[in-house]
């Protein structure tokens, strides 16, 4: 993530406060997180929100925010990756036209890719790049090969630990289209490996997951037991990363328009956040809840974070 510059006065206090907390056999941790900051009522619109407004945890204790900045301007790097189950029913093809529509929206500086989940890798259907026309131009309707996914959380790993881009300050979001059900294990299970692996994975790369549930081929995507596995996995990935699921019932939705246009909402309200916290001495990832007093507002934030020294966090 970006280094954020901050009036220097503020920083110092800030943490010469955190600091006097401290223990003696404990140091100064640090972390940042991609957060989103958007009005509870539609059509209304976010006010002025500081870092005084906001009461951080982690790890269970209270922690001192030292930035909080929002992602607009010369800020707003992002770098998106759509990332489809090549093992989803054909139908998913009707979403195509959405889909083009929802990337070409995207700001003309943003950098996108498309990568398909093929036996529990992200295969990548071109480079990041700011040519969204040619992002469109790489679409094609799933192969529908029951189980050819392998895991989705794989795929997730695999593209956590490869991520396409290289633009240190950029962040880094991923909507995934899937059932959510790893095929290795197709009951609910929340200490699921592959899921937990993921999860891991994707903190450390510092990536914002998202989700749209869409059934796959094969007849155990038929059960009503496999879907509501496979969604409360993806929920599992999403609230640990900071994103958000979208599901509409077992069944699936008829059109993705809704869930696009909150997905560009969300993109368009994100901020970056920075603390300083108790750090034991070696990078880890630490649970985080984050709560915001500002009215007619709410926050979604990674319940899972990347503490370490300074720069640790940073991509």
């Amino acid at each position: 993530m970006r280094k954020v510059n901050v009036f220097a006065g503020f920083m110092a206090a800030t943490l010469m406060l955190a600091a006097s907390s401290f223990g003696q056999d404990e140091k100064e941790g640090r972390g940042q997180a991609v957060v989103t900051i958007v009005p509870k009522h539609a059509g209304d619109s976010v006010g002025s929100v500081s870092a005084q407004d906001l009461k951080l945890k982690v790890n269970g204790k209270d922690t001192a925010v030292t930035s909080l900045t929002p992602l607009r301007g010369s800020q707003d790097a992002l770098e998106l990756v759509v990332l489809l189950d090549d093992s989803s029913r054909a139908s998913l093809g009707n979403q195509g036209n959405e889909i083009a529509s929802f990337i070409q929206s995207l700001p003309p500086t943003a950098r996108v890719a498309l990568v398909y989940m093929r036996f529990g890798r992200a295969v990548m259907a071109g480079p990041l790049t700011a040519d969204h026309s040619q992002v469109v131009r790489q679409l094609h309707i799933p192969a529908g090969s029951p189980g050819s996914n392998g895991s989705p959380y794989f795929c997730i790993s695999d593209l956590a630990k490869h991520w396409p881009g290289g633009d240190g300050a950029a962040r880094r979001e991923v909507l995934m289209v899937t059932d959510g059900v790893d095929e290795y294990d197709r009951r609910y299970d929340p200490d699921d490996p592959y899921v937990q692996a993921s999860v891991n994975d994707a903190v450390r790369a510092g990536l914002v997951v998202y989700t749209i549930y869409f059934r796959g081929q094969g007849r155990a995507d038929n059960t009503r037991y496999a879907n509501d596995a496979g969604q409360n996995l993806m929920l599992q990935l999403t609230d640990a990363t900071g994103g958000r699921s979208f599901w509409e019932g077992f069944g699936n939705p008829v059109s993705f328009q809704p869930y696009l246009d909150d997905l560009s909402r969300r993109l368009h309200n994100q901020y970056e956040l920075s603390f300083v916290t108790r750090f034991s001495g070696k990078p880890a990832i630490e649970q985080m809840k984050l709560k915001l007093s500002t009215p007619g507002t709410q926050v979604d934030a990674p319940q899972e974070v990347l503490v370490g020294y300074a720069g640790i966090a940073e991509k």
